[in-house]
């Protein structure tokens, strides 16, 4: 990048960071550390909450989704504005009126202790790796511009995200999520308006949509019914409800962002301006990728996006290999894009017959690439054994780097580096929420005074962070980001949405039937995942049902517990 690029990057950050710390001045007690004296007013509820889910992994990884998959994906949310509006109704009076720090503390009312001690525990280990996921796309980024070691790199930024949290607590987050939008949103309207600049001359908009079209990537619905697919109509209807009722529902990292609120009213309605906003958000950021395809398919694309294992490889012994799939790849490019430009006249001369005869030319030139391509990822990984077989989180990176012009690169990669911040911040201060008032509070210093919670806030944050630093270390094998932080949170969800639906809807269930059916839930949905290829969206159904159905069960063999008004 220039040093215009690098200026603009650090004076958006710096700005960031610093509106957010200094509007989170004055949080001196642990209600104003960790719930911004739940004094916010719905907008900034509402953003800082979709600000929280655009991290920098929407960034890095969703586009590069796109490009490989098409706009499939946007189904996974189909299932969230049923969810905003069953939360509204039912979690969110009542977590107000209980006025809990955290979810966790209604389950040992409704139960007892060891219930709310295992489901924050099992909230502490997916959130805390899903912590360091979201350090690590802003940490490959600053490794691809720098040529630093990740290591470094994630610790860096680690660390900048702990300063930001051991300074301002929850609201400085939640006030720097409110500009941090902003941003994000104005950043990608520009890469959008630059996937059509880059197009050559003679395309149109229209027909690049029908690049798009004959390529397979405005899938945008699909009907079939199939458990293997991860993502259909069905899918997103019913598995992507369950997971968003389990995420804003269950997991303290938005539970905490709601109850921030000033009242109900407040929270409820920040709750459902995501729910209105979110699809077309995520499908906006999803057609970028798209159109970034488009490009792509005029303008060579390099045979693999990650350029730190291309001088790898290039530099091993395996470059001859390397070099001659490069070479395979170029040609069978150059041919497919012969055929789209064939397409494209046949369909400005209504040649139905000819554009039919070019579609079928692009899918073969298609399979010519994907062969390439695999003889070039084949040598990268025979070069270096630890290397990610999977480019999409490189490839809207590349176009960034290669298209943008001087200044937006900075603005861009500011925005990444910003939602990796805010996003991660929020998360950390769950994490911390949860080990304070579920395990520090209630088993260790039940007596600690105010001002001893406050500081053992601030360094369980920081250990948090340390162990966010060090799985984001070990996340590089992982495949496309945006599909692997919603798996990890998938292996956990059902359960956790198991154990709260039992809690409000099934009064005569007590706290040892629902205890030991979490360990049946998550028996379930680990067993879907490593013996069958069933959707990762079906997990959170699957997990669900089963807490559900073996709490009956176990419960008919042990004493009816009162039931709790």
């Amino acid at each position: 990048m220039s040093w215009i690029d690098w200026t603009v990057l650090l004076l958006t950050l710096g700005t960031l960071v610093s509106w957010g710390i200094w509007k989170g001045r004055g949080s001196r007690d642990v209600r104003g550390f960790l719930l911004a004296d739940r004094g916010m007013p719905w907008y900034a509820v509402a953003l800082s909450i979709m600000a929280t889910q655009a991290s920098a992994i929407t960034f890095t990884s969703t586009p590069g989704q796109a490009y490989a998959d098409g706009l499939r994906f946007v189904q996974y949310y189909f299932g969230l504005p049923i969810a905003m509006v069953i939360l509204c109704v039912t979690v969110v009076p009542l977590f107000h009126r209980l006025g809990v720090y955290t979810a966790y503390e209604f389950l040992e009312n409704r139960f007892d202790l060891k219930t709310r001690t295992l489901t924050s525990l099992m909230f502490l280990l997916q959130r805390g790796l899903g912590a360091g996921m979201t350090i690590y796309a802003p940490s490959l980024l600053l490794s691809v511009l720098m040529g630093w070691d990740i290591r470094w790199t994630s610790a860096g930024i680690g660390g900048a995200i702990i300063l930001i949290m051991a300074t301002g607590g929850v609201k400085a987050v939640n006030w720097a999520d409110v500009q941090l939008f902003a941003v994000i949103m104005f950043g990608m309207m520009v890469a959008f308006v630059a996937t059509f600049m880059a197009l050559p001359d003679d395309i149109t908009v229209s027909e690049a949509f029908s690049v798009a079209g004959v390529a397979g990537r405005m899938n945008a619905i699909d009907l079939t019914f199939d458990l293997e697919d991860r993502y259909t109509l069905w899918s997103g209807l019913i598995g992507g409800l369950f997971i968003a009722l389990a995420y804003f529902g269950t997991d303290q990292s938005q539970v905490q962002r709601y109850l921030t609120g000033a009242s109900v009213t407040q929270s409820r309605l920040g709750l459902l301006f995501n729910g209105m906003a979110k699809v077309p958000m995520q499908f906006f950021i999803l057609l970028i990728g798209v159109m970034v395809f488009v490009v792509y398919q005029f303008e060579r694309p390099p045979v693999f996006f990650n350029p730190v294992e291309v001088e790898r490889v290039r530099s091993g012994e395996f470059r001859e290999m390397f070099e001659s799939a490069e070479a395979s790849f170029a040609q069978a490019h150059e041919g497919q894009q012969r055929a789209y430009r064939e397409y494209l006249e046949a369909e400005r001369a209504g040649d139905a017959d000819a554009a039919v005869d070019a579609a079928i030319l692009i899918e073969q030139w298609k399979t010519a690439k994907s062969s390439a391509r695999e003889s070039a990822t084949a040598a990268i990984v025979r070069t270096n054994p630890k290397a990610d077989p999977s480019d999409t989180n490189y490839v809207f990176l590349t176009f960034v780097l290669n298209y943008l012009p001087v200044g937006l690169i900075g603005l861009l990669f500011a925005c990444v580096f910003a939602a990796s911040l805010t996003s991660s911040s929020g998360e950390l201060s769950a994490l911390a929420t949860a080990s304070i008032v579920d395990f520090y509070r209630r088993h260790w210093r039940p007596e600690a005074s105010d001002r001893e919670v406050l500081k053992a806030s601030r360094w369980f944050m920081a250990g948090w962070g340390l162990y966010a630093i060090f799985f984001s270390q070990y996340a590089v094998r992982l495949g496309s980001l945006i599909e692997a932080v919603n798996i990890i949170g998938s292996l956990f969800y059902g359960t956790l949405l198991g154990i709260f639906l039992l809690a409000f809807f099934v009064k005569w269930v007590g706290g040892t039937a629902v205890f030991w059916s979490a360990f049946v839930g998550e028996a379930a949905v680990f067993a879907c995942f490593f013996w069958t290829d069933i959707s990762w969206l079906w997990y959170n159904v699957i997990g669900c049902g089963a807490v559900v159905a073996s709490a009956v069960v176990i419960q008919v063999f042990l004493p009816r517990p009162n039931e709790v008004q």
